[in-house]
């Protein structure tokens, strides 16, 4: 979650969404790039993030400060962000993340918009998706004639209609790297959840008409089974890190075959055909992204070349 939160900080910064100003100077951004990425590592620190994220402010501050001598009252406003859901609703950013993020920017809920949106219209610079509600459309841009950017938490983009937005001249930032280890850790935890019955058995567990557990519930061993990975990008082999750990065999098919060195940190078996791989995997799992090519990538046909005992984990998005 901070992690999310200060990219998008970050993004603003660096798109100069809080300072009014039409130069921009090649080599201050080029040092403040290689900054940015030799602290991303610090993120989930919590003390980092205010940290970093005031660090590029002042810096930048200081280098228009030197070129034109003084700051007027206009360029130190705090840029107004909005939030595509209520502050702290179940959908929204937690408020934790918020009063980060409001120590930067002006920050306005997307109920307090509804209410005055006439006002809120001409300030609003950056639109910040914490879920997939509320996404931009042609009259909400249209309305929007300061927006700088759109601001999305996570990897995917297929919930935003880039070409419509980028028309307006509207840039687009996401949080790719934030996920990787979530994704991953999720992805283990369905396939664990599968193959032990652990959703079922703790409706058992808990409910009171019980009076008895059957053995046969207790599912089969993940230790020594066959793992398929289908995509072994950067969530992809993070995943084939965890299940090493779980003595798991490893096969993975990709675009392009991993070099040698990191199939043997994991113990992975390049398959280059799809249907090797699902033909003898215990646990598929898709870890892709979505694009034309991976669209459909699961249908009849490759559900029937899996085993029948075999379990279908899907941590890429429904298309596939």
């Amino acid at each position: 979650h901070f992690g999310h939160v200060l990219l998008s900080m970050a993004a603003l910064l660096l798109l100069k969404v809080h300072l009014q100003i039409q130069v921009v100077y090649r080599s201050f951004w080029s040092g403040q790039s290689a900054l940015f990425n030799h602290h991303r590592k610090l993120f989930p620190k919590v003390a980092t993030l205010s940290t970093v994220t005031t660090m590029f402010q002042n810096q930048f501050t200081a280098a228009v400060f030197k070129e034109k001598g003084e700051l007027n009252e206009k360029i130190m406003k705090k840029p107004c962000v909005l939030l595509n859901a209520e502050k702290g609703d179940v959908c929204g950013l937690p408020k934790e993340l918020i009063e980060i993020v409001a120590q930067h920017f002006e920050v306005i809920g997307y109920d307090e918009f509804l209410k005055n949106k006439d006002a809120y219209s001409q300030k609003i610079q950056a639109y910040m998706m914490w879920t997939f509600l509320n996404s931009p459309d042609y009259s909400f841009l249209q309305s929007m004639p300061n927006l700088k950017i759109v601001l999305t938490a996570g990897a995917g983009l297929d919930h935003l209609d880039l070409p419509m937005i980028y028309s307006f001249g509207v840039k687009v930032a996401n949080t790719p790297l934030q996920v990787m280890n979530a994704t991953a850790d999720l992805g283990m935890g369905l396939m664990l959840a599968s193959a032990r019955n652990i959703v079922e058995g703790a409706k058992i567990a808990t409910s009171p008409e019980t009076t008895y557990f059957n053995n046969n519930w207790l599912g089969v061993d993940i230790t020594g089974a066959t793992l398929g990975i289908i995509g072994m990008g950067k969530i992809g082999y993070k995943v084939a890190q965890r299940a090493k750990g779980f003595e798991m065999k490893i096969l993975y098919h990709n675009r392009r075959r991993r070099v040698e060195k990191d199939e043997k940190e994991v113990g992975a078996t390049y398959c280059g055909k799809l249907e090797d791989l699902l033909q003898q995997s215990d646990f598929v799992m898709l870890v892709v992204n979505l694009t034309p090519d991976t669209t459909n990538l699961i249908g009849k046909r490759e559900l029937e070349l899996m085993k029948s005992t075999a379990t279908l984990i899907n941590i890429s998005r429904g298309q596939v």
